[in-house]
């Protein structure tokens, strides 16, 4: 992990909210289901960004946002040759490097950008990966899953496009030996308990709200089964037993 200045290469509207910026990567770490800090601001605001990691490329990192308040609303206005700071990689993503057999990524919402790097990494370890995408209305990113699944299954709550209805429906854990999953805690539950009925391991990516992204403040800890963790030093990702719910 470290702490080092970047410059933005791009910064594209996907959706009316939904953005990807990248950036310089300058060497930096990245890996399956990790996250950066990042901070696009001096004065206006304190705290630095959690964003996870959508696509890592030789000379750059994609981050994939919602604007949902000033920080990203901020961020949302960086364009080509601004500065940017990030602080990364944070936490311990996917252990793609374990993971055998048949696989499935299930992602909702912004818990679908992290899954893309996933199902790339798995692919390329030689695993056979099926993408399941839950949206409320508009589609983003499904085409960037296309090269890494052998299938893709879209869902969407008003029935816009694909299956009407969550994505948890189209879900056969007992079809996998493993299940990737990434999103509103709601959706993250269902897929663990159906998980835990097939006997089918199961990770889950939280999200939460940090401040440092380096366990310093433990203002994400959560409770597990085997005592306090903190999301953003011993997660985001966690074995779905383990958790508390």
């Amino acid at each position: 992990m470290r702490y080092f200045e970047s410059e933005v290469i791009a910064n594209q509207q996907i959706t009316q909210d939904i953005f990807v910026v990248q950036v310089k990567r300058n060497g930096a770490e990245a890996a399956a289901g990790q996250f950066y800090m990042l901070k696009s601001w001096d004065t206006e605001l304190t705290l630095m960004r959690p964003i996870s990691i959508f696509k890592a490329e030789a000379d750059s990192l994609h981050f994939m946002y919602r604007t949902v308040g000033r920080g990203t609303q901020r961020m949302a206005r960086l364009k080509a040759g601004d500065p940017i700071r990030l602080l990364g990689p944070c936490g311990n993503g996917y252990p793609v490097a374990e993971i055998k057999g048949k696989v499935a990524v299930l992602g909702g919402g912004v818990g679908i950008p992290p899954l893309c790097e996933t199902a790339k990494t798995l692919r390329n370890n030689g695993v056979e990966v099926d993408a399941f995408l839950g949206f409320r209305d508009v589609l983003f990113a499904v085409e960037e899953f296309e090269p890494h699944c052998a299938n893709i299954f879209v869902s969407t709550e008003k029935g816009a496009e694909g299956y009407k209805g969550f994505i948890t429906d189209l879900l056969k854990p007992e079809n996998y030996d493993v299940v990737l999953t990434c999103g509103p805690e709601v959706m993250m539950r269902k897929v663990a308990a159906m998980c835990a009925e097939t006997g089918t391991t199961c990770y889950c990516s939280l999200e939460h709200r940090m401040a440092c992204g380096i366990g310093a403040c433990l203002g994400c800890s959560i409770r597990t089964r085997s005592g306090m963790k903190r999301v953003c030093k011993d997660g985001p990702v966690f074995l779905s037993t383990d958790l508390m719910w």
